[in-house]
Parts: structure tokens; C-alpha cells; sequence
């Protein structure tokens, strides 16, 4: 099993992206940023405007039929009662209606209205002033008590709207059949209260579904921010903790363990050489600089790892191809390489035994998924790959979840006696995960 040259002994690489924050900000950025206050849902409010602008066109079409109605019966009330009934009954109805449009103050104005036209209702035989007492046809209230009962629906909870439709259309009955009200048989004015009353709660029972169904969908979309925000948090911190595991492992553990073997000056000045490394790495990652969108060649690609493998004694056979049109994003680069360097370092150590010879090979290729793929392969003495201990970071932490973290996957195949190969490919394939 051959060393590294006591000079060059662990390679330490400084870039400045890393997997772990590119990966955070280019997948979540923007929406931890809206996370922290979610975009309020916008469904309920849609079908507030719907629903109301809705009855206020109703209302604007019922007020012109009635309008007609409302001159024929005007001497037919008391001087002055019933100018003032008519300008309070369609100002407050053009004031709903107005509101609609505007949107504001809706629930108030039709509230307004709603209260309006009951008192008048309760009123309309106190006011009328003919002869014999007895009007002749329907009072022209009648056609807007579809309205104030849309307006109740709109406007009041829903108990209060349910009470509204079913006083307000009896209150019409009831003056119906008086003299004030056309004197109409009682079945007739029951026919009509029945009828406004079965209208009411038609539109009551409209509104209140689709007010249901929004505030269930609107529930579901803030559930939806809240999950998908926390999931991102959890991403961003999965790729920092890689990062770090990975640092340490690399950098920290590596400058611990030159530092604690160094028993010449030379091997002292490497050991602290190391460690200044580390020291930077560990403080480029508790940073925070800006995302980076910066391109690497696959040439650029090819030229670290085959200088990463040109370090050591053991001789390295490296196999590559032309793709002078491909170019990895840094963060991806950094991470294959990283993960590259550290598999050699695993064969380096320990794939050989004393006197046997070792043959070692890393294939850099291109893919179809315009990324590549990086091979690391030896005829070493092999090992179980489900047999490593878990506080064995080099193959965990260094190789399969930092090219993870850049989007890629590690394949290991591996035996005992049967030599290693590793398998680095970026992107993740079709047929992605270790086989």
C-alpha cells in the first residue's frame, strides 16, 4: 500500500462556492426569503368580489324594473314619506352597488341596505295614504326583496342571514295580504313569501359553499407554504451539515492526523500548512457570499482531477474524452472533484497490501445528460461496502453525499478480492441510485 508524497500528502482545494449554499440558493432562496411571511391566499378574497359584484349587478337590474312600479304608487304614500322612503331605499342600494365596484366597505353598505328595506317593510302600511286604504297591486317593495336577502347572505353571519331570509319574505307576506299591501288572499301571499323565502336560501346556501370551499383551499395553500418552506429550511440544512462533515473529515481530521504523525520539521511545517488550510475552508463556510452562477469546462474538469491524480507515487492511469461544448456549474465541479480526490485517496490507502502490485484507473467521460461521468477503479483487495462502519466518513460523507448535494449519484461496486470501483455520474440518470 504506497503513500503520498510527504510534500503533497493530502491535497487541500479552496473554491468559494460550496455544494451545500449554491444548492440552498439556487433551489430555495426566493421562497425562504417569503416564507418568513407568506403571501396571504387569495381565494376567499376572489370569490368575496365575485359573489358581491354579482349581487350588485342583480341589484342594479331589480332596482331599474322596479323603478317604474315605485312612480306608479308614489301618490299612493303619505306626502314626503314617500319621497324619503324612495331616496333611503335606492341610496342605500346605490351605495351597495357602488361599493361593489370600488370594493369597499361591501359587507357594511349591504348590511345597511338589508336593515333598510326590513324597516320599510315593517313601515310600508303606516305610510300609505288612499282613500279606502287599500292599494291597488303589489307594493314595489316586493321586487327588491330578492336583493336584501342576497344582500343579507353577503353581508351577515351565517345564522343571521339564515334568520333574515325567512323574516323578510314572511314580513312581505304578511303586508301582502293587508289592505296596505293589494289585499291579496292569504294563499297568494303565502305563495309569495314561500317564494322569496325558497329564492334567499338558494342564494345563502350558494354563497356559503363556495365560502367553505375557499377557506378550504385556502387553508390547504398556507398548509402548502408552510410545508414547502420548512422543507427547504431542512434542505438547507442537510447540505450545510454534508459540508461541514465534509470539511472536517477532509481538512480538519486530515491536518489532526499529519500533525499528530509529524515527527521532522518538514512534517511540522506540512502539519501547520494543513491546518491553515482547514482554518480558511471552515471560515469560507460560516460565510455567507453571494450565489454564484459561474460555468466550468469539462476541459478545466478534467485538468484538477488529473492533477489531484499525478500527486501520488502509485501510478494512476487516466482516461479521458473530448466534449468541448460541456460546462458544469462551479458548485457541481467543485463537488466532483472533491468527491474524485477523496476516492483516490481511499484506493491509495487502501487497496493494496505490502509487495502487491495495484493497478489504478480514473475514466472521465461525457453522458448523454450533458454531464459526465468519472469513473475511480483499482484491482485492490476490495471491501464489503455495507460492512462500513458508520463513523467512517470518507466514502459516506466525502463521496456519495456531496455529489448528492450537487445533484449527482455515486455508484460503489466492490467485493472482497474482487477490487473497487467507483462510479461518479452528474446528473442523476434515469435510472439514478446505487446499483
Amino acid at each position: 500500500m504506497g503513500a503520498p508524497r510527504p510534500a503533497e500528502a493530502v491535497p487541500v482545494r479552496s473554491f468559494r462556492l460550496t455544494p451545500g449554499r449554491i444548492g440552498t440558493e439556487q433551489l430555495g432562496a426566493d421562497l425562504l426569503n417569503e416564507s418568513k411571511q407568506p403571501r396571504k391566499p387569495i381565494s376567499r378574497a376572489q370569490i368575496e368580489r365575485v359573489v358581491s359584484r354579482a349581487v350588485g349587478g342583480v341589484g342594479l337590474i331589480f332596482a331599474l324594473q322596479t323603478y317604474p312600479g315605485m312612480l306608479d304608487q308614489l301618490d299612493s304614500l303619505k306626502p314626503g314619506l314617500g319621497i324619503a322612503l324612495t331616496v333611503l331605499i335606492f341610496g342605500m342600494l346605490g351605495l351597495a352597488i357602488l361599493a361593489t365596484v370600488l370594493k369597499r366597505f361591501i359587507r357594511v353598505t349591504s348590511g345597511l341596505f338589508a336593515v333598510v328595506y326590513l324597516a320599510a317593510l315593517i313601515a310600508w302600511p303606516a305610510m300609505l295614504n288612499t282613500p279606502d286604504g287599500v292599494l291597488d297591486g303589489k307594493p314595489w317593495l316586493w321586487y327588491l326583496c330578492t336583493v336584501a336577502t342576497s344582500c343579507a347572505a353577503v353581508s351577515f353571519p351565517l345564522w343571521w342571514a339564515m334568520a333574515y331570509t325567512l323574516l323578510a319574505p314572511l314580513a312581505y307576506g304578511i303586508v301582502r295580504v293587508l289592505p296596505a299591501g293589494g289585499g291579496a288572499e292569504p294563499m297568494l301571499g303565502f305563495l309569495d313569501a314561500f317564494y322569496a323565502i325558497l329564492l334567499g336560501q338558494v342564494v345563502l346556501i350558494i354563497i356559503t359553499m363556495l365560502r367553505q370551499a375557499t377557506a378550504a383551499v385556502d387553508t390547504a395553500q398556507t398548509n402548502a407554504l408552510t410545508t414547502y418552506a420548512a422543507a427547504v429550511r431542512q434542505h438547507a440544512t442537510e447540505v450545510e451539515r454534508v459540508q461541514v462533515d465534509s470539511i472536517v473529515h477532509d481538512s480538519v481530521l486530515a491536518a489532526l492526523l499529519s500533525a499528530a504523525a509529524a515527527s521532522t520539521p518538514k512534517g511540522a511545517e506540512l502539519a501547520s500548512t494543513m491546518a491553515k488550510d482547514a482554518i480558511t475552508r471552515l471560515n469560507e463556510a460560516g460565510s455567507n457570499p453571494a450565489g454564484d452562477d459561474s460555468m466550468v469546462s469539462f476541459a478545466r474538469l478534467k485538468d484538477d482531477i488529473r492533477v489531484i491524480a499525478n500527486r501520488f507515487d502509485e501510478p494512476i492511469e487516466f482516461i479521458d474524452c473530448e466534449a468541448e461544448d460541456l460546462n458544469l456549474p462551479a458548485y457541481a465541479a467543485e463537488a466532483l472533484v472533491s468527491a474524485t480526490s477523496q476516492a483516490i485517496v481511499n484506493s491509495v490507502q487502501h487497496a493494496g497490501v505490502a509487495g502487491d502490485p495495484v493497478a489504478r484507473s480514473v475514466r472521465v467521460n461525457s453522458n448523454l445528460l450533458g454531464g459526465c461521468t468519472i469513473e475511480i477503479a483499482d484491482s485492490g483487495v476490495g471491501f464489503d461496502p455495507a460492512a462500513v462502519p458508520s463513523e467512517r466518513l470518507g466514502l459516506r460523507i466525502s463521496i456519495r453525499e456531496r455529489v448528492a448535494t450537487a445533484g449527482g449519484v455515486v455508484q460503489v461496486r466492490s467485493g472482497p478480492g474482487r477490487g473497487t470501483s467507483i462510479l461518479i455520474e452528474w446528473p442523476l440518470g434515469e435510472n439514478g441510485g446505487d446499483r
